[in-house]
């Protein structure tokens, strides 16, 4: 299989587990903490570069570093899950920045952690991508019920004899893992986008929920090879077109959905 090859369909893996994992971000508003995470896990990678190790790896250390202060600064009292988000967004991506220019004849270039490199993914990126889709379709598959009623019922879960923390740490796990397979495709900065965006537009073009889960892949997985193909016809980053696709696709949603709203009040 060419690069080329193996980066369509890395495109296709990493996009249909952002879009599936961003249903849960969206539905269970956590998209300020998935921002946060993908940023804060840059420090990880910069440091398994230094070390000479994987930087999935490293970013996966970093990213329970992270959940785990987010987790302890939003029990403080008078702060919050925002604050403990914010705090870690800015923090972990100085600390990478910092390593960074303490380290600059560093092999990989930072720009690759930004902005990723999908062009450049390897067998095991994509082997780790196709692991973590099939694990999250079991979870959602097994424990998909229970997650919807504690999205849209806590109380209602808590008063039937559910503990919420599990579901809760379910789902953070889930969106960890998702940022970390996502990073050396789009980057620290630019994964949010592949994660929310797709989830955003199937919401906003979806009646059931069970739908948002079904076309939300789609589009992730749309966005990844239009944006493949757009980096190789226009000669730019591939990781900045394939955002720029999913933002589009949430664009087209949004005008779907306002131009029916219009057709619908002409009609009355």
């Amino acid at each position: 299989m060419g690069y080329f090859e193996q980066a369509l369909l890395a495109a296709i893996v990493i996009g249909a587990l952002s879009g599936l994992v961003g249903t849960l971000v969206v539905l269970r508003k956590r998209t300020f903490f998935a921002q946060a995470l993908t940023h804060a896990t840059f420090p990880g990678a910069v440091g398994a570069t230094l070390l000479g190790l994987s930087i999935p790896l490293g970013a996966f250390v970093a990213s329970v570093v992270i959940v785990g202060l987010m987790t302890v600064i939003g029990r403080v009292r008078r702060q919050g899950s925002q604050v403990a988000s914010g705090i870690l967004l800015t923090a972990g991506f100085a600390l990478g920045v910092l390593l960074q220019s303490l380290n600059p004849s560093m092999p990989v270039h930072v720009d690759s952690f930004l902005v990723g490199s999908i062009l450049t993914v390897t067998t095991s990126d994509l082997m780790l991508a196709v692991g973590v889709f099939v694990v999250v379709v079991a979870v959602i598959g097994v424990f998909g019920k229970q997650i919807m009623f504690s999205t849209f019922d806590a109380n209602g879960y808590r008063a039937a004899g559910y503990r919420e923390s599990t579901i809760e740490v379910l789902t953070l796990v889930l969106i960890t893992a998702t940022v970390v397979t996502a990073m050396p495709a789009v980057g620290a900065i630019l994964a949010i986008a592949l994660i929310a965006a797709p989830a955003a537009a199937a919401r906003l073009v979806s009646r059931t929920t069970t739908h948002i889960f079904l076309i939300a892949p789609v589009l992730g997985a749309a966005s990844g090879v239009i944006g493949v193909f757009l980096s190789r016809w226009l000669d730019v980053a591939a990781g900045p077109a394939i955002a720029l696709t999913a933002a589009g696709f949430f664009m087209l949603a949004l005008g779907v959905r306002r131009g029916g709203q219009i057709w619908l009040r002409l009609k009355a």
